[in-house]
């Protein structure tokens, strides 16, 4: 039987706290087959499709949105934790479980009318890219989706998105958070 791109994920108990289940991506990643299964599917529901950058969630998006741009052959944008781009950013605040965090991306990131693709590992609450389709936004890009690898549905956060009215594609679901 083959594998599937949830067979190259592990899963590390009580990690970062006790009672959670961590989706490490990283053994995916290691592996040629896995990773490239992982691209091709990401891309998938988007081929024919126009657009004109993909823009990567920190940190284990910029891995993942990187090598789908080049698939694509389309510019890529980090949109980053607060303090880390140099230059110019417009930042966007959302909601932790315990707090609050803010994205970042440079104001000439994107231009007005650009169609954009989001890419990051793991959906879960669905707050950091909330923040990074808000940002995009205030630049003037049309967000066309968001691809993760992971959805935890149980979390709500493809709910949330789905509420903006945003196209959501993941390849496999975990239960539990």
């Amino acid at each position: 039987m083959s594998k599937t791109v949830r067979d190259y994920i592990r899963s590390i108990a009580d990690f970062p706290h006790e009672g959670i289940v961590f989706r490490d991506v990283t053994t995916l990643f290691a592996d040629a087959r896995g990773f490239r299964m992982a691209i091709d599917q990401l891309l998938h529901p988007y081929a024919g499709l126009s657009f004109d950058k993909v823009v990567g969630l920190e940190a284990r998006g910029f891995i993942l949105g990187g090598a789908v741009a080049h698939q694509l052959s389309t510019g890529f944008v980090p949109i980053r934790k607060k303090g880390k781009l140099p230059g110019a950013v417009i930042s966007e605040a959302y909601q932790l479980e315990y707090g609050e965090a803010v994205m970042e991306v440079h104001d000439d990131a994107l231009r007005a009318g650009e169609r954009v693709l989001i890419v990051d590992d793991l959906l879960a609450t669905g707050g950091t890219a909330e923040a990074g389709i808000k940002l995009c936004r205030r630049l003037g890009a049309e967000v066309i989706g968001c691809a993760f690898v992971i959805d935890l549905p149980e979390l709500g956060g493809r709910k949330r998105l789905e509420e903006m009215d945003m196209p959501v594609h993941a390849l496999c679901e975990f239960d539990g958070a």
